[in-house]
């Protein structure tokens, strides 16, 4: 039997070859395309560099002393609300006094500014100006999904009292799905009931009140059990 040749190349040995010449290929039409388009690569790297130190930049020099300042406006202000000072923690009537008002209106796009309009539509849903209470609580957002919850159902009422039920039971749907607190879930759920029984929508209650005793007996009481009565006789 006749013995191959040393230097005969295997069918693995061929395969090899053609994929060693390939990435030379692939090598070469790489590093033409880098020849070609050199300037516009360095162009792009450098709008990119540049674009990461702007948005550095803007946190720094911008974004963090009205922040500092925002923080400040607040600070004053929820100290002249601890002192009973609901006036003087509104603000809003002078640069020396910014109060919530002015705060929320001077830094807007800040997570301070959004506070600071919460607070002072809690104050404006005091005085019994509603709708103005309603527009300041819904510039707030946050993270935390209790304020967040807490936000829409202040915003349900701020709608009650401006005889929309039904937007306001729109908005305590949103107070129940937005925090996964147990007590808050079921605070607003039977809030719901209560507004869905004054709309003369009973199925909703029953679903609502039904909800409450079946999820929170804990928080409940009984109280449930009475309201999913009351529906049968409205």
């Amino acid at each position: 039997m006749a013995k191959h040749k040393q230097n005969e190349k295997t069918p693995e040995g061929k395969e090899t070859v053609e994929f060693f010449k390939d990435l030379d290929k692939e090598a070469l039409q790489t590093e033409r395309f880098l020849e070609k388009n050199s300037k516009i690569l360095v162009i792009l790297f450098v709008s990119m560099v540049a674009a990461v130190l702007v948005y550095f930049a803007y946190q720094q020099f911008v974004v963090a002393p009205k922040n500092l300042e925002a923080t400040k406006s607040y600070l004053a202000a929820q100290k002249n609300l601890a002192e009973g000072n609901n006036a003087e923690a509104l603000g809003g009537k002078s640069a020396a006094n910014p109060g919530f008002l002015g705060t929320a209106k001077e830094y807007t796009n800040t997570s301070v500014g959004k506070l600071s309009a919460y607070n002072a539509g809690l104050l404006k849903f005091k005085e019994g100006k509603y709708q103005e209470a309603y527009d300041l609580l819904d510039q707030f957002s946050s993270d935390n999904e209790v304020l967040m919850a807490l936000k829409y159902g202040a915003m349900a009422d701020a709608q009650s009292n401006l005889n929309r039920n039904d937007e306001a039971l729109s908005l305590l749907e949103k107070a129940m799905n937005a925090s996964d607190d147990p007590y808050t879930k079921y605070y607003f759920t039977r809030k719901a009931g209560t507004v869905a029984l004054a709309l003369n929508k009973k199925d909703l209650a029953k679903k609502y009140f039904t909800s409450v005793d079946e999820k929170f007996k804990d928080y409940d009481n009984g109280m449930s059990d009475a309201y999913i009565e009351m529906v049968k006789y409205f």
